[in-house]
């Protein structure tokens, strides 16, 4: 190398070190983030999730919905909730469990109820896992290049509703 190409090697370094304490994703490199214990990988970082929820808060207004959404990492940790003005109070709970559910079984939560009524291989596992597994519609997987990295649940309309919204949100992802 000569040394222009070293200089322009050093730069870049420094200016992904300095988006990095800044506490920014870095593209291409997994968003590596700043933590209280050093450097981590996230898949799932605030900034996306809160792309991804203003999206779906804006086709629910548009809709005439008031929705609470909830992102959770592919480890099924949330890592946002928004619950909008005029949501029901239960929206709150139900939104967490479909994006843990969506995860947990890496399925939509409708998928799931397909395969969880009577008489079906999966009946009875609403039961399970604490009580938080949602087999109604509105809890979709969340992919990044055919990767699993979260999962989305949506409530406050009715499970058609949510279903749609679900798969509107999951549709734009990967674009986002």
């Amino acid at each position: 190398m000569d040394k222009k190409e070293v200089e322009s090697v050093v730069r870049e370094v420094l200016r992904r070190t300095a988006d990095i304490k800044a506490g920014q994703a870095v593209p291409g490199e997994n968003h590596l983030t700043a933590a209280n214990g050093g450097l981590i990988r996230t898949q799932m970082p605030l900034a996306l999730a809160l792309k991804l929820m203003e999206k779906i808060e804006a086709k629910a207004a548009q809709w005439n919905m008031r929705v609470v959404t909830a992102v959770s990492d592919a480890s099924a940790r949330p890592v946002a909730v928004h619950c909008m003005d005029g949501a029901y109070i239960g929206s709150f709970d139900v939104a967490l469990n479909k994006a843990y559910t969506s995860i947990a079984f890496q399925m939509s939560t409708a998928q799931l109820g397909s395969l969880s009524g009577p008489g079906e291989s999966l009946y009875g596992i609403q039961f399970t896992n604490n009580g938080k597994i949602v087999i109604f519609g509105g809890g979709e997987v969340l992919r990044k290049d055919g990767v699993i990295v979260g999962a989305l649940g949506v409530s406050g309309g009715t499970a058609q509703q949510d279903t749609e919204l679900a798969a509107y949100g999951r549709s734009i992802f990967e674009s986002l």
